[in-house]
């Protein structure tokens, strides 16, 4: 092989791409298409489609949040908007009594259950991911009978409606006495989570070059030092980005942890739910409620966010 310049073609989309040593010459096809893509996607009026999307979502928003710090007279009396004609007034009131009310009054007391959402989803994280770690493993390197067919079979899971399984599941749970317990909503997250767990991390693992895990076979190693030294340090941002979906999910369920759960058991979305009461007698700190149980799960986007992009674009191009 000479030290020259090598070329190499390659044809994408019938288009030449002309590869030489240390440079790469694109057609001018290829170039003209991406000048046009690139004034399509920056065009002045689909970034002012977007600016107003963006406004319009985040308005509720907004009046949320500046009504969970109104006090309760002056959100039965005026709308949240009022305020900033308050501001130049310079008469705006604002004041903690809202979340002081949702937190530790009896009435509403979210401490309690806000203790209880973190009880029911970090273990609802992390089973299903433990399980499905293994799992995907399995379907992704070991050869074994009949495995397409049971993979296609997990996969398949993931069309079946949650509503449809909670009645035969508390079912189970009762006959087998951990009905109302922490048990029946850990397992009944880890049961929904793993279809969609294993197929994800099964096409992540599947991106790892099997070189790698061919060359580790030769030194020796076995399926369970391949799985910690070579494939988990790769799948970290695989595990990271299911993580929070895993963690969102759980952290804003209502339906399962209200049919699995007791009052004892009840997260914060329960909680708040009941908050305007069956007369409506606390709906006006519903709002800092609301806020409340957004902190978390705004704090572990944000913390994890990096890893969250990467595993959503890992394994979308390959080479």
């Amino acid at each position: 092989m000479t030290t020259q310049s090598a070329g190499a073609a390659a044809t994408a989309g019938g288009t030449a791409v002309t590869e030489t040593r240390g440079t790469t010459r694109v057609s001018p096809g290829l170039t003209e298409r991406a000048r046009k893509a690139k004034a399509r996607l920056t065009s002045p009026w689909a970034s002012a489609i977007a600016v107003i999307i963006a406004v319009l979502w985040t308005i509720p928003t907004v009046g949320l949040l500046v009504t969970s710090f109104r006090p309760e007279l002056d959100i039965r009396r005026s709308g949240w908007w009022t305020v900033f004609g308050d501001a130049f007034a310079g008469e705006p009131v604002f004041s903690m009594r809202n979340y002081e009310t949702a937190l530790f009054e009896s009435s509403t007391d979210l401490i309690s259950f806000f203790v209880n959402s973190f009880v029911i989803t970090l273990p609802a994280v992390v089973i299903p991911i433990t399980i499905a770690l293994l799992a995907a493993y399995g379907f992704a390197w070991i050869d074994f009978r009949g495995r397409d067919i049971l993979f296609v079979a997990v996969f398949a899971l993931q069309i079946i409606p949650i509503q449809i399984t909670l009645i035969p599941l508390l079912r189970t749970y009762v006959q087998g006495g951990i009905n109302g317990s922490y048990w029946t909503i850990w397992l009944s997250h880890s049961i929904f989570a793993l279809p969609l767990a294993i197929f994800l991390l099964h096409n992540f693992m599947k991106d790892i070059p099997r070189s790698l895990v061919e060359a580790a076979r030769v030194d020796g190693a076995g399926h369970v030092k391949i799985f910690f030294q070579v494939v988990m340090p790769l799948l970290t941002p695989a595990i990271a980005a299911f993580g929070i979906f895993q963690f969102l999910w759980v952290w804003n369920d209502l339906l399962v942890a209200l049919v699995m759960g007791s009052p004892d058991t009840f997260p914060l979305t329960v909680r708040v739910a009941e908050m305007a009461g069956s007369r409506g007698g606390d709906w006006h700190v519903l709002s800092s409620g609301a806020f409340i149980s957004m902190v978390v799960p705004l704090i572990v986007f944000l913390s994890l966010q990096r890893y969250f992009v990467r595993g959503l674009l890992a394994g979308s191009v390959k080479g």
